[in-house]
């Protein structure tokens, strides 16, 4: 089969002969299947093996996540059905259902009769990746509906609260399953973290999904002590202490890829509430044209980074993307000559290849004291997770100013203000002048939706009304958020940065050597031709990215 499978992949161009009989002697030396070592290599995708493994099968392929997928045949199996056999019916063919699978379930018989007798039709499969049947099924059978009936389960069941059930356990306790059943539809629906949250007569579930809070079902106050129990003890924390914040870490996998938590126990007159931020590694991986730079945007920026010394600064708010920025631009200037060293507080996210430090303020490593160190372990670039004080702010420009180059973050709100936020931390100005080469100022907009967004005519009062202005060469294409079960119902999916790059010019550090206001700063850097981060959102919407509502939001 594998062979055959290598042939129709060199026949249709996805490989070619010389790489084929590389891996093929490559398998005989190690014993590895000749497809995961094309894959492992990166000769070919996954999805494009499984395409014409299924095609060599004489099975049918679909791609899961772009098919239409009729509601009278999703209809024919419960979520909890789907879940257990790993399928979703996408349709009819006269009399047939065809039900969406991996290779592995479409061969197996008793799976084929289980499924006619549940649906009480002829059943023909249509092959897809595992992963993405998994995503699909979560967005199409929403899980409000399961988590209550478990939630009944427990309140009726004697024995449903078991908290010191394995992790990794596959026992079908009401309360492990209505805990996975949670992790799973939050890690579905792109949420960035969950909320468990008790209150006086029950316990509130929240999910931040692109940056906003979601309301969840919620769920009874009998249920908090088992469901806090059990997550402290998932988490590793102390589930004895009660009276004191605690903070550990978690992982499941989801679709085939372990996922990693950081887990937060706060608390609170009601009980402990926790927070569950997930850790989705693709975020530290991602490539700065995927996080919504425009051209010119992205340009400047890149002129700076890929200097040898200087420093780069990534301003805005928390939970405005600084970090994901830092990342992107770190994969951009990393290469096997240089020495890269990062202190962050916490390391959220393993990157191979970097050195990682992680503070520890009670044992006295802090920022400054990490970064004194640092110095001494010849860097040829350092990340600062974030300037919190002179000291570290101080080390950081000689840093700069030495040969190295420095990248970190500060909190401010828009990039001029960078230069006077140093300033009144203690810093020189003309070093801040000397030091900086570049200053960015970062917001997170929801994405529309592109299944679901759709075309709406704005007149000239509305417009006037918001302040919008038609970005220069692009002409406005305005839509609205509608909301679709690939969405979870919102109308957005995925988030893009706003920008305002401020490359340090002779005039503007001679303005920070005068001791100006930021607006004066600001003012000039949209002389030089800075876009401000209002201007960068009416772009975004002109291209139909997201809508002025959105930019109205993040954008003060």
């Amino acid at each position: 089969m594998s062979t055959n499978v290598a042939d129709i992949l060199v026949t249709e161009g996805l490989i070619t002969s010389d790489q084929l009989s590389a891996a093929l002697s490559t398998s005989a030396s190690m014993g590895e299947p000749v497809l995961s070592v094309l894959v492992r290599q990166g000769a070919v995708s996954k999805r494009d093996v499984v395409r014409c493994t299924v095609q060599a099968a004489g099975l049918e392929y679909v791609e899961i996540m772009d098919v239409p997928v009729d509601p009278a045949a999703s209809g024919l199996l419960t979520g909890d059905q789907a879940r257990k056999y790993g399928v979703i019916p996408i349709g009819f063919d006269r009399d047939v259902i065809v039900i969406a699978s991996d290779t592995q379930t479409a061969m197996n018989w008793q799976v084929r009769d289980d499924l006619q007798a549940i649906t009480r039709h002829p059943v023909r499969f249509a092959c897809a990746l595992k992963g993405e049947i998994q995503s699909r099924i979560n967005l199409i059978y929403r899980a409000e509906a399961e988590l209550g009936a478990l939630v009944k389960d427990m309140l009726t069941d004697d024995q449903a609260f078991d908290i010191l059930a394995p992790v990794a356990s596959t026992s079908d306790a009401p309360l492990v399953r209505y805990l996975n059943l949670l992790l799973q539809q939050a890690i579905s629906d792109n949420a960035s973290d969950i909320h468990v949250e008790p209150s006086e007569s029950n316990i509130r579930i929240r999910f931040r999904i692109d940056g906003v809070l979601k309301e969840m079902a919620p769920a009874p106050k009998e249920i908090q002590s088992a469901v806090i129990s059990r997550l402290k003890i998932m988490s590793d924390m102390n589930i004895a202490e009660r009276r004191l914040p605690q903070d550990g870490r978690l992982t499941v996998v989801f679709g085939g890829k372990k996922i990693d938590l950081r887990v937060n126990c706060l608390p609170t007159v009601w009980g402990e509430k926790i927070v569950m931020r997930i850790l989705d590694n693709a975020a530290a991986t991602m490539a700065l044209p995927d996080l919504g730079f425009s051209p010119d945007n992205l340009a400047r920026w890149r002129s700076s980074y890929e200097r040898s010394h200087g420093m780069l600064i990534v301003s805005g708010p928390t939970g405005s993307g600084k970090s994901t920025s830092l990342y992107a631009t770190l994969h951009a200037v990393s290469r096997p000559e240089v020495n890269i060293v990062t202190v962050e507080d916490p390391v959220e996210y393993r990157i191979p290849g970097i050195n990682q430090v992680q503070t520890h303020a009670k044992a006295g490593l802090t920022f400054a004291a990490a970064l004194r160190s640092i110095l001494r372990a010849d860097p040829d670039i350092i990340l600062i997770g974030e300037i919190r004080d002179q000291e570290t702010a101080r080390i950081a420009i000689e840093s700069a100013l030495t040969g190295h180059l420095v990248l970190t973050t500060l909190h401010t709100n828009d990039a001029p203000s960078v230069i006077t936020r140093l300033v009144e931390m203690g810093i020189e100005p003309f070093l801040v002048g000397s030091a900086i080469e570049c200053a960015t100022g970062q917001r997170l907009a929801r994405r529309l939706c592109t299944t679901c967004k759709r075309a709406v005519e704005m007149s000239r009062a509305d417009l006037a009304r918001v302040g919008f202005e038609p970005q220069p060469g692009t002409p406005p294409a305005f839509f609205e958020a509608v909301g679709c079960s690939r969405c979870a119902g919102t109308g957005y999916l995925g988030r893009l940065g706003l920008h305002e790059v401020m490359p340090m010019t002779e005039e503007i550090a001679l303005l920070a050597v005068r001791h100006s206001s930021s607006e004066d700063v600001g003012r000039l850097a949209i002389e030089q031709g800075m876009r401000t981060l209002r201007q960068d959102g009416w772009l975004k919407v002109s291209l139909g990215l997201t809508t002025i509502g959105e930019v109205l939001r993040v954008v003060s």
